[in-house]
């Protein structure tokens, strides 16, 4: 697995944000414009013109493959492509993990919306989905004494249908022994809790020297 170094400033990183972060939205909006419309067949043809016409600007000039995992000199990390996280990502919900403090009970939280695009059993979110949302949050969390790992396991305890809307996930600190790293989480749709999954996570060979926790503020 690779990692692209790139040498550029915040500064850089800021104004890539505000041109793309937008433009993602806007495509996620698309998406759920296409599932939820009732418009004539002329309109979904015209429609289908300028969707491809865009296409095509966007690709006069590409990256090949995929986006990969990037990061600057001060170790900030830019998955823009990731599935579940990604800021150029118009299929991720987006995902963003809140850090919190290392003595807290609850290390690492997040509140998304999930409206028609991630829909499983009629008005809930897809099985799939909520166990994607949970991987990335509990290895978020399992990360957060500095050392990279990977999912080994991943166990979800489905407890009731997850209706489509805001949700709330909250990691517990994660235990650790030797190169394994332990996370649990819980999701909860206003207060009722609808999942709860368990992770085990791998640090890479060479990389188990532990270093302290975020405090959350990076």
């Amino acid at each position: 697995m690779e990692f692209t170094f790139e040498d550029i400033s915040g500064a850089e990183i800021a104004r890539r944000t505000a041109v793309y972060e937008p433009l993602t939205a806007a495509v996620r909006d698309l998406i759920d414009a296409v599932i939820r419309t009732e418009v004539n067949d002329d309109a979904l043809s015209d429609a289908q013109g300028a969707i491809s016409d865009v296409v095509a600007l966007l690709r006069e000039k590409q990256i090949p493959g995929s986006y990969g995992v990037r990061h600057t000199a001060d170790r900030q990390g830019m998955a823009w492509g990731n599935a579940v996280i990604g800021l150029r990502n118009a299929i991720a919900p987006p995902l963003t993990v809140i850090r919190a403090g290392v003595d807290d009970p609850v290390v690492a939280w997040a509140e998304v919306t999930l409206g028609a695009a991630y829909e499983g059993p009629p008005g809930h979110v897809h099985g799939g989905v909520v166990s994607l949302l949970f991987d990335q949050l509990l290895g978020e969390a399992a990360s957060m004494d500095g050392l990279p790992n990977y999912t080994g396991t991943l166990t979800v305890r489905y407890l009731r249908p997850t209706p489509l809307g805001r949700i709330r996930m909250e990691a517990q600190t994660p235990e650790r022994s030797g190169r394994k790293k332990i996370a649990r989480a819980t999701m909860t749709v206003d207060g009722v809790r609808t999942a709860e999954a368990e992770g085990v996570f791998i640090v890479p060979r060479g990389m188990s020297t532990l270093r302290p926790l975020s405090d959350g503020n990076d």
